[in-house]
């Protein structure tokens, strides 16, 4: 099989590796980089466990080869900070949408991106979202709460959006 080099920004860190052609961003994340924050639950992109985000956008990483991540940047949940990423967890916490944990990185990198647009979603809004991101143990309904909370507060604090 062949190998490659590929070099990206993780987290605001200049990282390289050398992988096998096949090699997909998540288990460079999770095997070589030992970012295990990244979940593999279908490893189909069904799920969104293993949602990170690739030059802003969140992404199945599962689904994106590494070779296809030549100078991009991604921030994994490790990597998540900022005003925004603060009143996700925190809202996470708040409103009772954790649980297991399994889907929880995927859920948060979701939810960032939807709490930096500094827009107002309703419920159903939410809930289109967040539907490439599958709970087993929550039910949703902290879950959505948590999104609304931390984008009504992102808009009340009228802060810059930042990744990283």
């Amino acid at each position: 099989m062949s190998e490659l080099t590929v070099e990206l920004t993780v987290n605001g860190r200049k990282r390289s590796a050398t992988v096998p052609a096949r090699t997909t961003l998540a288990d460079l994340l999770r095997d070589r980089f030992h970012l295990t924050g990244t979940h593999l639950g279908c490893e189909q992109g069904v799920c969104g466990a293993c949602t990170v985000l690739v030059d802003e956008l969140p992404m199945r990483s599962c689904l994106v080869l590494a070779a296809s991540c030549q100078d991009v940047e991604v921030v994994t949940v490790e990597g998540l900070e900022g005003p925004d990423a603060d009143r996700v967890r925190a809202a996470f916490s708040r409103e009772g949408a954790l649980q297991c944990g399994f889907c929880t990185s995927g859920m948060v990198l979701t939810a960032y991106d939807l709490a930096r647009r500094r827009e107002l979603f309703t419920r159903d809004e939410v809930c289109v979202a967040l539907a490439g991101n599958i709970c087993r143990c929550t039910g949703y309904n902290g879950i959505v709460r948590a999104v609304q909370s931390a984008t009504a507060e992102g808009i009340e604090a009228d802060e810059p959006t930042t990744v990283h």
